[in-house]
């Protein structure tokens, strides 16, 4: 059962519903179809609908949602093309690459590492950074930047990365990871 209130704004509103639907959607009976979906969400509101403030831009609101939402899935299964590699050459090097930080991230210098491991690695911002060593936030801006020079160079030489003519990693050398540090006391025979 439609409240008089519903009634009222869909007798108002559906004239210029179904036409911003239409232009929108540039097919008719697909815009017809939103308007159905539209005119049951109203019906759904029930009493609640007469304490809209403004019917006319709820409704345009909720329509504007719909079409959102029929997009979405229409795309979602639209197919890819052909000519769309399902891993990019450029992700696989970036990821392999990832090997080579932690043997690099060892040569640098405590306060570059320091910086590059709490800011990029971990999730501490450089404001926080700024407090933590007692830097002015520019200050802490500056000294991550450096670290991610310094970080950048050494890559570049210590695993020889190459970039392609759009400047992105196409290939490096991987460089042997570090050796395990021997523990206190491993050369001492057990119990002794």
């Amino acid at each position: 059962m439609t409240t008089p209130c519903l009634q009222n704004a869909w007798s108002v509103h559906e004239a210029e519903l179904r036409n911003y639907l239409r232009h929108r959607l540039g097919d008719a009976a697909e815009a017809d179809d939103l308007l159905h979906d539209l005119f049951l969400k109203v019906w759904r509101q029930g009493e609640a609908f007469c304490a809209i403030a403004n019917p006319r831009a709820w409704l345009f609101e909720v329509a504007r949602n719909l079409i959102v939402d029929r997009r979405r899935k229409v795309h979602r299964h639209d197919p890819l093309p052909d000519e769309i590699a399902s891993t990019e050459p450029e992700e696989i090097a970036v990821d392999a690459l990832a090997s080579c930080l932690p043997r690099v991230l060892a040569e640098l210098s405590a306060e570059d590492r320091e910086a590059i491991v709490l800011c990029d690695l971990g999730d501490m911002t450089q404001a926080r950074f700024a407090e933590l060593k007692g830097l002015s936030l520019p200050g802490a801006k500056s000294r991550v930047q450096r670290a991610r020079r310094h970080l950048r160079e050494r890559m570049s030489q210590a695993c020889q990365v190459r970039f392609d003519e759009a400047g992105r990693v196409c290939c490096f050398v991987p460089r042997p990871p570090l050796p395990a540090p021997a523990s206190a006391g491993a050369d001492e025979e057990p119990g002794g």
